[in-house]
């Protein structure tokens, strides 16, 4: 019965039967944005992806107070769109979080090419970029990253063998990362590893050797574990990159 009414309800969608039941997945906020010398991102941002946080999903990112849920809701991506249709264009724009960021009772604080998707032509960009603040409704929508795996990134301060410090790029779907294990390659003496902020992952002292991770994620159908395909070599170093062989 539940199934059959959600398929009713995405017919009525398609159709245009009943627009107020289309749009109730969305949720009411505000926005407003911040100024950088090339309309991107920040590389500083909050969740530690560095300039991968500047430049990915071609800059159209942002920080969320709210919705930054202890760190886990970096590396989400929302639909944003502004709500005066004098000005905003209907599908509004997509970002990915990448920072933390509040402002006057907003839920994200947008890069320039973010803020600037939201309106219908450069001319309504200008309009909404004087208010500063705008009204918007958002809705959460699943990453994506068409032929790329998530990648582990060994952050710069990590030093072989003593610390172990990582964040994860290019995480698709809607699942959210909750906690990552890592051990010993071949070993089934998993050790949890601390959320430092945002999506950086840290151990002192971390098992010798190859690594395997494993990722506790929340698909929205309860807790799970996920395993990489590839390891991490026991020659590891700050500020490598190494594909899982795996996306959500």
């Amino acid at each position: 019965m539940e199934l059959n009414l959600k398929r009713q309800v995405g017919l009525f969608c398609v159709l245009l039967i009943l627009p107020a039941l289309c749009s109730a997945a969305f949720t009411k906020s505000r926005a407003t944005y911040y100024s950088t010398s090339d309309g991107l991102g920040t590389p500083t941002g909050r969740c530690g992806y560095g300039d991968y946080g500047r430049t990915v999903h071609g800059g159209s990112v942002a920080g969320v107070s709210n919705l930054w849920r202890n760190g886990v809701g970096c590396g989400v991506c929302y639909q944003v769109r502004c709500t005066n249709p004098s000005l905003c264009s209907s599908n509004g724009t997509s970002l990915v979080v990448t920072d933390y960021g509040a402002g006057d009772r907003t839920d994200f604080v947008m890069s320039p090419a973010a803020f600037s998707g939201l309106g219908l032509n450069s001319t309504a960009t200008d309009q909404l970029k004087k208010l500063g603040t705008v009204d918007i409704e958002y809705q959460r929508i699943a990453c994506s990253y068409p032929g790329q795996n998530i990648v582990v990134k060994i952050k710069e301060s990590s030093t072989n063998p003593g610390y172990f410090s990582i964040v994860l790029l290019n995480v698709g779907g809607t699942c959210d990362v909750d906690a990552i294990q890592v051990s010993q390659s071949g070993s089934n003496t998993w050790i949890p590893l601390r959320r430092v902020d945002g999506a950086v992952f840290d151990i002192s002292n971390p098992p010798s050797g190859p690594l395997s991770l494993r990722f506790q994620v929340d698909c929205g159908n309860g807790l799970e574990w996920k395993v990489p395909r590839n390891v991490i070599p026991a020659n590891w170093s700050g500020g490598a990159t190494y594909d899982t062989g795996i996306q959500f």
